[in-house]
């Protein structure tokens, strides 16, 4: 096992009507932001009980963050966040509403040129300080409730934003208030936690026992109840089941002591940030392409994850892995997603584009090796059509 550093400072407060518990988690005196993004939660009245549990707070409101946050919409709330002496932020929805807030409480403590806070090598963001803030989830998919991490989008790139200031102070995670997603946001959902599993998980083997039994424990759960979660919306126990793997797939539990990849991801948001596919579509599109290209690479780690996560028997391990991955990309295409950048209008030609976004935003050497270079990824991409 490698060595390790874990810290993890976010409380969790799970379950149906958590959201009564606010009031105790919220300081009584706070100036307090809320930040969300569409309609869905005005529409279905979780910001009306969120304000409900906040009694005697000045109260402000900060709509409108888009799926991948961008800087310039945040800066907007950065203004207000300046201008009233705001000193606690709650976000309201999903990844990209959590991951817009660290933002913002990065950007209204900061007092040099916000773009400083972009770090695309994953540096921590210069900063002292930022507002507190918690969460209340709205979408299982990111992890970011409980980890200090964001995505950012500006001028059609994908940033990270890290910083040890923007741990949640608390994550409220009620499945009932996910009830009511689209099928489409499900689905994602559940492909993006099965990514960020196998990110850290189908690497190379250091006999970090307990991390992969923890992840084979994530991604056996995904498989059992991706569909039923989906087909059954307001199943509690399946819901409840994915929430929590959302969570600890990305709170650096499961990360701890092995090596990480983040391929799929790192390509995965050249294709968003360029085609505007999904996030979670563009995992399922890389994830068995990379898997193919890659499988010398991860021989040791595929033939684990063939054998105890989808429990197959074969002697030939070749077939194993063939098999492995014909399994996983079955399973996301059962979840209604489609597995092949052709299904989304993305052809060949359009390949060198992506290869020069790679290169421009230093995508170079991929992958827990550093081998991954672009030629590579040009290949990955070929495979993926």
């Amino acid at each position: 096992m490698l060595n390790f550093n874990f810290y993890n400072p976010t409380h969790i407060v799970f379950g149906k009507d958590t959201l009564d518990q606010l009031n105790t988690l919220v300081p009584l005196n706070a100036k307090v932001l809320i930040t969300y993004g569409g309609g869905s939660v005005k529409k279905f009245g979780t910001l009306e009980n969120v304000i409900k549990n906040l009694p005697g707070r000045e109260i402000f409101e900060f709509g409108g963050i888009e799926p991948n946050p961008q800087y310039e919409t945040l800066m907007k709330a950065v203004d207000i966040a300046k201008k009233e002496n705001i000193d606690f932020l709650l976000a309201v929805g999903g990844g990209s509403v959590m991951d817009g807030t660290k933002f913002i409480a990065l950007a209204s403590k900061f007092d040099g040129d916000c773009l400083n806070l972009l770090t695309p090598d994953f540096d921590l963001a210069p900063v002292d300080s930022a507002i507190p803030l918690g969460t209340v989830v709205t979408l299982p998919a990111t992890g970011s409730e409980m980890n200090n991490g964001a995505v950012i989008s500006h001028k059609g790139l994908k940033v990270p934003v890290f910083s040890m200031h923007t741990f949640p102070k608390f994550s409220i995670l009620d499945p009932t208030l996910t009830f009511t997603l689209p099928k489409n946001q499900v689905a994602n959902g559940i492909i993006d936690t099965f990514i960020h599993t196998v990110e850290q998980y189908v690497t190379y083997p250091v006999d970090a026992r307990f991390q992969d039994r923890t992840a084979e424990g994530i991604l056996k759960t995904l498989i059992e109840i991706g569909k039923t979660t989906i087909e059954e919306p307001t199943n509690y126990d399946a819901r409840a089941n994915l929430v929590w793997c959302a969570t600890m797939a990305l709170n650096g539990l499961i990360g701890a002591g092995v090596p990480q990849d983040w391929t799929t991801h790192m390509i995965g948001h050249e294709i968003t940030a360029m085609f505007g596919v999904d996030h979670g579509k563009t995992l399922a599109i890389l994830q068995p392409a990379i898997w193919e290209v890659r499988k010398e690479k991860k021989r040791e780690k595929l033939i684990q994850y063939a054998e105890r996560v989808w429990n197959i028997e074969e002697v030939n391990n070749d077939l194993k892995i063939k098999q492995a991955i014909e399994k996983t990309r079955l399973f996301f295409e059962e979840l209604g997603v489609k597995t092949h950048l052709s299904d989304y209008g993305i052809t060949k030609d359009k390949i060198d584009d992506l290869i020069l976004a790679l290169e421009k935003n230093h995508r170079t050497s991929l992958s827990e090796t550093g081998d991954l270079s672009l030629e590579i990824s040009r290949e990955i991409l070929e495979k993926a059509l």
